[in-house]
């Protein structure tokens, strides 16, 4: 039983991965989230200077095709491990980078006493990656170790 959900937990954790970066991705390439995300990228000292290259929606419809293309990558891992791995390490980073907006741009919520109590934006609209790492690091490393896991308990999952 602890091996078939600990499957089942890995393969909901890679596949939740793939259409959280499919959804927000797409959404990436309206002007409702360009919008959205310009404060957060225009404080961030690893993001800024995009916008002196590339105008706001530029800069998000970029970062939504590569959102796109590393959920794609990590949905890959029933034919190739290696780049799910590879797209996992990638989510990795990128949600590394998101979260230093709690930095860049801290969002403690004044009218609760400041920390911390987080507000909605960017407070508990970042936080949230903390969670998606510890996925992209778990899934990661499962795709790590090769093309397929010997089953123990009779059924594959993931």
């Amino acid at each position: 039983m602890a091996d078939r959900l600990e499957k089942l937990g890995i393969y909901v954790t890679r596949y939740g991965l793939v259409v959280v970066l499919l959804w927000i991705g797409g959404m990436k390439f309206t002007a409702y989230e360009a919008e959205g995300i310009q404060p957060l990228v225009a404080k961030s000292p690893l993001m800024g200077w995009m916008y002196g290259i590339l105008t706001v929606r530029q800069f998000s419809s970029m970062l939504g095709a590569v959102e796109i293309g590393i959920g794609i990558l990590i949905a890959l891992r029933p034919i190739w491990s290696l780049g799910s791995a590879i797209g996992s390490l990638a989510s990795a980073g990128m949600f590394l980078t998101t979260l230093t907006f709690l930095i860049t741009t801290p969002g403690w919520e004044p009218s609760l006493g400041g920390f911390p109590a987080l507000s909605a934006m960017p407070g508990q609209f970042v936080l949230k990656d903390v969670v998606l790492l510890g996925g992209a690091l778990l899934t990661a490393g499962e795709a790590l170790r090769g093309p397929s896991l010997p089953d123990r308990g009779g059924s594959a999952v993931g």
